[in-house]
């Protein structure tokens, strides 16, 4: 299921202005705006203006990012080509094409593709041998692309944890810690 994005409005870039005029906290601002605390702060990083946030700035960037867009790889352009290429004859990932068309061509900025947009043009080819081939090139050759389940938090669990609350009288009647009472002094 894809995911629904809420660009912030002008009044909200201007609520964060003011909210971090007045000394307000990041999660303060985004609890008031009934935002992410996260997108509050990648907001407040994209529209620094020498220091400080400036809400005019800020939604000149956006648009100007939004009028930019995603870049796509189109049939039979020189870039799809050596793309292709690099996967089918010298088995290069998506991240060593990207770097290298970086590295080959650092001021013309149309040959410059993220590794990301490769993968994109790889995935959503229609299906045939071309699109077969490119997977197979590819370090896992994966036939569908799957997402980053978010599945439950496993970090610092402790499988069959007791509660301290269950702990026999014995062991809350001693006297030196991690010492039975029959060994005490």
């Amino acid at each position: 299921m894809a995911r629904k994005y809420r660009q912030l409005m002008p009044d909200q870039r201007n609520q964060i202005q003011r909210g971090l005029n007045q000394g307000m906290s990041i999660r303060g601002i985004a609890r008031q705006l009934g935002r992410s605390p996260s997108t509050i702060s990648r907001e407040i990083q994209r529209g620094r203006v020498e220091e400080t946030y400036d809400a005019v700035c800020a939604r000149e960037e956006a648009q100007r990012r939004r009028r930019k867009g995603v870049r796509k790889l189109t049939e039979g352009s020189p870039l799809t080509l050596a793309v292709t290429h690099a996967i089918l004859q010298r088995k290069w990932s998506p991240e060593q094409i990207a770097g290298r068309l970086r590295m080959d061509y650092p001021e013309d900025k149309q040959w410059h593709v993220s590794h990301e947009t490769i993968y994109q043009f790889i995935y959503a080819h229609p299906a045939g041998e071309l699109r077969k081939a490119l997977i197979a090139g590819l370090r896992r050759g994966h036939s569908k692309r799957k997402p980053r389940t978010r599945g439950k938090d496993r970090r610092g669990g402790i499988t069959n944890m007791r509660s301290i609350r269950e702990r026999p009288e014995e062991a809350q009647a001693r006297e030196v810690p991690g010492v039975p009472s029959e060994f005490g002094s």
